[in-house]
């Protein structure tokens, strides 16, 4: 009877450590997913007034930027193993070639907090080109690692 009384327990923890093991995947998807979207919700507006699509507001610019720049430092910690499956637009290739993606996630984080630096400024021309650059380093991550529609 000890037996099966120890035997039932360990799968009872087996199973219950798997769906945790299911839930961390999915939070850890979810996670990502809500800091990207922040950063867009923020990055929106500033690449709209680096276009001239609206006024520039040297203040509300600064404040996005600098949003930004801690968001920026966020997202790694979401690409956990096992979450390169499910509702992710993650590709493989961001676990495959680890190093490479941690050091785009390392520019995203250096190049967003260049740019809340040059925001302070107040002076587009100042801000422009390091908008630039953390575009560009946004895009090369989206190249290699995340699946476009």
């Amino acid at each position: 009877m000890k037996k099966v009384f120890v035997i039932g327990m360990t799968a009872a923890v087996l199973m219950a450590s798997t769906l945790a093991a299911a839930t961390d995947v999915e939070d850890a998807i979810e996670y990502r997913q809500g800091v990207f979207n922040t950063i867009k919700w923020n990055f929106g507006p500033m690449a709209a007034m680096v276009k001239g699509k609206i006024d520039f507001d040297a203040a509300e610019f600064s404040r996005r930027a600098d949003v930004v720049a801690v968001l920026a430092k966020l997202p790694r910690e979401g690409f956990i193993e096992g979450s390169d499956v499910g509702e992710t637009d993650a590709r493989p290739e961001i676990w495959e070639n680890k190093d490479d993606f941690d050091a785009g996630m390392d520019a995203l984080a250096k190049n967003a907090a260049a740019l809340a630096d040059a925001a302070k400024s107040g002076d587009m021309d100042v801000i422009k080109p390091v908008f630039g650059e953390l575009g560009k380093t946004c895009k090369g991550c989206h190249d290699d690692f995340r699946v476009e529609d």
